[in-house]
């Protein structure tokens, strides 16, 4: 009986042992999974490695400088244990005191460990590190230099001597319990021993004293020590390197004297050392500095500073991609007919006339489909459909759980498991309700053509699937797929994706991990079955690739009728010389080294390099075997879609702003400061305006001596303190012209109209400000969209769409484009109609167009005709019809007008107005 109890105890103790081993290693274990099934186990083993080996071998390190001080102070120690006697157990034997200071020392080892191991990428990268190619101005080193050694060397001269102060304070406590240390009056006394070992600790203090001087003169070139100038400035490099250098040298020669004081203590030696040092740190370190920067710096300033001016333009340029714009005068002569624009019919097809913000909201009203379905986001690409080159703006719809009906776990981790299917519209498409016009819609998703059909429609790794899922139940087609009718379409996970829960130990652990004991008790999973987690692609690519930074922006794309996810990474660095860093990022240099893949399906992760030459990237290949794969690996079909990344662009045009000056005079007097320009986002039922910057926008050009149009970034500069346009941005990102970035500059004697100078004549020209004002006061909200700057030929188009929405609800209609063109803007319901009206050789149409696939399909405002024509195209022949005719047509809208009006149909009364503005244009024309 005693035997079978000691069993039972027994068998419970080690289930008790187990299920804490379990939980206490779930996370451990079930990332190991993760890792493994993702391909990357030996990513894995390296990213749990590195900070471990550098945390223990830190620790050692450290607890062996602390314990091996205090086993020198083993006299001492047994002279303070007799002087406290009374005090301490009498057990406190040397062996059981030597146990005790091993165990303490490796316990503060331990905890000043945990910095250093925090840095553990840092000391990685300084073990794989590459060069850059690039001296520095001063001391002629790599780059590579201060980008990798210099923060190891600082990381370990700050460790030692922290650790070795906290030893030294130790060693002091011992020696003053034990009396070999006493003051008696002004003098203090020591014994040989405590003397020679103190001595021996400051001196190797200062050695590191004089080290961390050296190490401060790198420092220079990272000093902001006045407002023009990031890196070293003539006071630096002429006065304060100079006192370092001298600091160093005394310092030296401060440890010398120490370590001569074995013997004797040479007190007049020191003092005189260390008043030679406190003087060099006063006149050298302080008043010096000064002196050169008051009286050589300041009375000349430009010219003392214009090299390291030099200095800091040409690395800041460097160190932002900026060294390799190509830069060309932009000479606008407006000559631009409206004959010759039939010519870029892909630029009109692909205008984007929708702004991703109304749109989004259109999307969620039209698309959403159930109230569980969501688009975080609207995103712009360019596809080939049907042989045309088209820009279109897409959106997947994801799973929103906190929406889902009746929130249990099984709804929650077993059925609701995906999101379906995506929608795209091309940017320059409207029905004739203002609404887009889809090329992909509903669920599940129909294409209208055939390069759009898409074959694997669920989304499992998203930008909201921030749950975990389990998949491969025992109940075939347990998971909601999606609504069909009064029912749900049901399915089954058939991907690769996920851990396999094929052991009780597999379920424990997962169990363990996420807190739910349902995992052990449901009858639905198998061996067969699997758990899918870590789905937010965010997260999981952070989880792989930890070092690197990821674009804000995640993009889905359609290829091979399947969805993908493509994220822009970024390697980045403060430690660029001379670089000025920006406050947002955080860094003084980046690059977009690595375009990351997700499967919206299977999960797979690939991370493609876009930029091999970096020496960040090349570093991190080293540290990371099998985890990076060539740019050339990447499939043609998603390759096709990869686009210059916005975040990245936008910085650059933030430096770009200022350091587009490469004239030291003109940019130490700040003569020529740009900023990004201006424009109006919405008005207010008052009729105020909102003003914002202007984020970057894609957009389908032909740029200035190329021969076919392309998608790209861009981005107008205005003057600092004006509005007038200076020149415009653009990045290249189709085939191999992926990168390229185009400075167009215009001439500063000639005025060309910025976005915010538009918006100005908006809003004072009569018509337009007050169709605005009506629309707005009758309750709407009044949207206006983005502002457009189109370079065609040596021409610039400005286009701007006006939505309306409705007081009491979400559904945006794009009512009115606005078009300018030199002097002349102009807005109607289409984008050809307003282009005709400012284009010189167009016609002014007298109706509205009927609705019609592309820009030149009808854009109706409240009360628009629906059977009117289409306007002449370019090479159309006028609609001149006779003076009798005319007037009585103007007539008529006229009575229309004030019969809106009367009616309270400001929105007719508008459009009626508009067009009785076109024919008294065209009365106006007749000879």
């Amino acid at each position: 009986m005693e035997t079978a109890r000691r069993v039972v105890w027994i068998v419970l103790g080690v289930l008790v042992l187990l299920v804490g081993l379990t939980v206490a290693s779930a996370r451990l274990v079930t990332d190991w999974w993760w890792f493994q099934e993702l391909g990357h186990g030996g990513l894995f083993v390296r990213l749990l490695a590195w900070p471990w080996a550098v945390r223990l071998g830190a620790a050692a390190l450290f607890a062996a400088l602390i314990f091996g001080n205090l086993l020198l102070t083993r006299g001492a120690l047994a002279r303070a244990v007799f002087r406290f006697q009374g005090r301490v157990p009498v057990f406190l034997s040397w062996r059981v005191m030597r146990r005790v200071l091993l165990f303490g020392s490796a316990l503060l080892g331990l905890l000043s460990a945990e910095a250093v191991a925090q840095n553990w990428l840092l000391i990685a990268r300084f073990w794989h590190k590459t060069p850059f190619g690039i001296a520095d101005p001063l001391f002629g080193r790599d780059v590579s230099f201060y980008v990798f050694e210099l923060p190891f060397y600082r990381l370990v001269h700050g460790s030692l001597a922290g650790i070795l102060f906290l030893a030294a304070l130790l060693v002091l406590l011992v020696y003053l319990l034990a009396r070999a240390v006493e003051w008696r009056g002004k003098h203090v006394f020591l014994d040989e021993s405590s003397r020679r070992h103190l001595v021996v600790l400051a001196a190797v203090l200062v050695v590191l004293k004089a080290l961390d001087y050296r190490l401060s003169l790198y420092d220079l070139l990272f000093s902001r020590t006045n407002d023009v100038i990031y890196g070293a400035t003539y006071t630096d490099w002429h006065a304060r390197a100079l006192a370092l250098r001298v600091l160093s040298v005394v310092a030296l020669a401060f440890a010398a004297v120490l370590l001569a004081s074995w013997r004797r203590m040479l007190w007049r030696w020191l003092a005189g050392v260390g008043a030679v040092w406190l003087a060099a740190a006063v006149l050298l370190g302080q008043v010096y500095p000064e002196a050169v920067q008051r009286f050589v710096v300041e009375p000349n300033e430009l010219e003392r500073e214009r090299p390291f001016i030099e200095h800091h333009l040409a690395f800041t340029r460097m160190a932002y991609g900026l060294d390799a714009i190509e830069e060309q005068l932009f000479v606008v002569d407006n000559d631009l007919t409206w004959d010759r624009l039939a010519n870029y019919g892909p630029i009109l097809d692909n205008a984007r006339l929708w702004d991703w913000r109304p749109l989004a909201r259109s999307y969620a009203q039209l698309q959403s489909i159930r109230f569980y379905y969501t688009f975080p986001d609207v995103d712009v690409d360019r596809y080939v459909i049907n042989g045309r080159l088209r820009q279109v703006m897409l959106a997947v719809r994801e799973l929103d759980l906190s929406q889902i009906p009746n929130p249990t776990w099984v709804n929650q981790h077993l059925q609701y498991t995906h999101g379906y299917g995506l929608v795209m519209s091309p940017v320059a498409d409207v029905t004739p309700q203002g609404l887009p016009r889809f090329l992909l819609a509903d669920i599940p998703p129909r294409p209208r053509d055939v390069d759009l059909v898409v074959t694997r429609p669920e989304i499992y790794y998203g930008e909201l699937t921030n749950h975990y899922v389990v998949v491969g139940t025992r109940t075939p087609d347990f998971e909601f797929s999606y609504p069909s009718g009064d029912d749900n379409v049901r399915t089954t996970y058939r991907g690769t994706g996920g851990v396999a829960l094929d052991s009780l130990f597999r379920r424990a652990a997962f169990a363990a991990r996420f807190q739910t004991i349902n995992l052990l008790l449901s009858d639905e999973i198998t061996s067969t079955t699997r758990i899918l987690f870590r789905r937010n692609i965010m997260e999981r690519l952070r989880t792989l690739a930890p070092f690197l930074r990821f674009d804000s922006d995640p993009y889905a794309v359609l290829a091979d009728g399947r969805i993908f996810w493509i994220v822009d990474a970024y390697t980045t660095s403060l430690g660029f010389p001379y670089a000025m860093p920006h406050a947002r990022w955080q860094a003084n240099y980046v690059r977009n080294a690595v375009k990351a893949v997700v499967d919206a399906y299977n999960g797979t992760v690939n991370f493609y390099v876009f930029s091999p030459e970096d020496p960040l990237i090349r570093a991190y290949m080293g540290l990371f075997p099998g985890l990076f794969e060539p740019a050339e690996a990447m499939p043609a079909s998603l390759r096709a879609h990869v686009r210059y990344p916005e975040d990245l662009f936008q910085l650059q045009a933030e430096v770009l702003a200022l350091y587009h000056m490469d004239n030291p005079t003109v940019f130490y007097n700040r003569e020529d400061v740009w900023r990004l320009a201006r424009e109006v986002f919405s008005t207010d039922a008052s009729g105020q305006t909102r003003e914002q910057v202007m984020r970057p926008y894609y957009a389908i050009v032909q740029l200035p001596d190329r021969t076919e149009p392309e998608m790209v970034l861009m981005l107008p500069f205005t003057p600092a303190e004006r509005n007038n346009m200076i020149a415009w941005f653009a990045a290249r990102m189709d085939g191999d012209n992926y990168g390229r970035l185009l400075l167009y500059e215009f001439p500063k004697d000639v005025l060309i109209y910025g976005p915010m100078q538009i918006e100005a004549r908006i809003d004072q020209h009569p018509d337009i400000s007050q169709l605005l004002t009506l629309w707005a006061q009758r309750g709407s909200q009044v949207i206006r969209g983005n502002m457009l700057v189109l370079p065609v030929e040596r021409s610039l188009l400005y286009l701007k769409p006006i939505y309306l929405q409705a007081e009491t609800g979400d559904l945006p209609e794009l009512v009115r484009v606005i078009a300018a063109f030199g002097d002349q803007i102009a807005m109607h319901q289409t984008l050809m109609g307003a282009l005709q009206a400012v284009l010189p050789g167009g016609t002014a149409v007298t109706a509205p167009p009927e609705a019609g696939p592309g820009p030149l399909g009808l854009l109706p405002g409240p009360g628009a005709s629906a059977d009117a024509q289409e306007p002449p195209g370019p090479a159309a022949a006028a609609n001149e019809l006779p003076l009798r005719q005319l007037a009585a047509e103007a007539l008529r809208l006229y009575q229309q007008a004030q019969a809106r009006l009367a009616q309270g149909d400001w929105a007719g009364y508008g459009a009626a107005l508009e067009q009785l503005e076109l024919i008294l244009r065209q009365l106006a024309a007749e000879p």
